[in-house]
């Protein structure tokens, strides 16, 4: 495995890029980035995470200057990260999913954002589906209780747009503004790099999701307020990398199960897991019922397979 190192001087930021198997839409991440960073001096490193789709190479030849990793096996986001950003030495690192696409400044604005909130540690920008039309999930607020009642019993789904029934998703908000949130997603995360040590990084349990928002929320017990700036835009697929549904819900699942486990305390820790199987369970059932009413047979494949790994996700990581 090719180790990762880098020269006394250093830019303002390293950028990490973890890629599997996404070989055009990482070309493209990484043509957009430096087309569009802006007025930003930044150092560059692509982990391939066993890519078989021929991504390290068509990496190598498309942007030779850059730093390529070639991962031997599929370490997941967090480690990969990790492995990056022990040796960085830059004053900031930004973490760049490989389905994104820089927008003018993005980069630039972000840092510029970053350095004058330092009371939030963690930022975030805005991120838009390829149509321009807003993708929500650059960022969210965290589980409680009550956000896992509303999307186990549907509320989150009928009421979108409402704070109330959808307190995760931060809904009504479109992420047009300066914001304090809980959660900056990995798909577009600047943080200190300081900070990164002194949390020690992403917790490398979480095998795939998750881990962001565990680290925003080790960064709040040391203070911080995690922020959003809408300047820093950027457009985000969401999942590319995952091309079965069912595996992303799991992972997604097991995610959040570990989550609950890590966070909570006390009685709410099974009340939240008890959430998390009600969720599902009304899936299971809502997608049975339409596979018999509009023979809607695909979807209720789907839910049947995560229902039937149930114990696996509740366990978490």
């Amino acid at each position: 495995m090719t180790d990762v190192t880098y020269s006394a001087v250093s830019p303002e930021v390293t950028v990490i890029v973890v890629s599997y198997n996404t070989r055009d839409l990482t070309l493209r991440a990484l043509e957009t980035l430096f087309a569009n960073a802006g007025d930003v001096s930044m150092r560059v490193v692509v982990w391939d995470n066993a890519s078989h789709d021929g991504s390290a190479d068509a990496i190598a030849q498309a942007f030779p200057d850059i730093e390529l990793v070639r991962s031997d096996e599929n370490l997941g986001f967090a480690v990969a990260n990790n492995r990056v950003a022990e040796a960085a030495d830059t004053e900031w690192l930004l973490l760049l999913n490989p389905d994104t696409e820089t927008y003018p400044r993005a980069v630039e604005n972000i840092l510029r954002f970053g350095r004058e909130h330092p009371e939030a540690g963690i930022v975030g920008g805005r991120t838009v589906f390829p149509d321009g039309s807003l993708n929500a999930a650059s960022c969210w607020n965290t589980m409680s209780v009550w956000s896992l009642f509303c999307s186990a019993v549907g509320l989150s789904r009928l009421f979108p747009d409402t704070i109330a029934f959808n307190p995760e998703g931060i809904g009504g908000w479109k992420r047009d503004s300066v914001r304090h949130v809980d959660v900056v997603v990995g798909c577009f995360l600047l943080i200190r790099t300081d900070l990164w040590h002194k949390l020690g990084g992403f917790n490398q349990r979480y095998f795939m999701y998750g881990e962001e928002h565990d680290l925003c929320l080790r960064a709040a017990q040391l203070g911080y307020r995690p922020m959003i700036t809408p300047d820093a835009q950027i457009m985000h697929l969401v999942g590319a990398s995952t091309s079965k549904r069912e595996e992303k819900i799991v992972q997604l699942m097991r995610a959040k199960a570990t989550l609950v486990r890590d966070h909570w305390r006390g009685w709410r820790v099974p009340l939240g897991l008890g959430m998390l199987w009600l969720w599902i369970a009304t899936r299971r059932a809502g997608s049975a019922i339409a596979a018999t009413v509009r023979g809607e047979a695909a979807r209720a494949s789907v839910w049947r397979r995560v229902w039937r790994d149930r114990r696996e996700w509740l366990s978490g990581y």
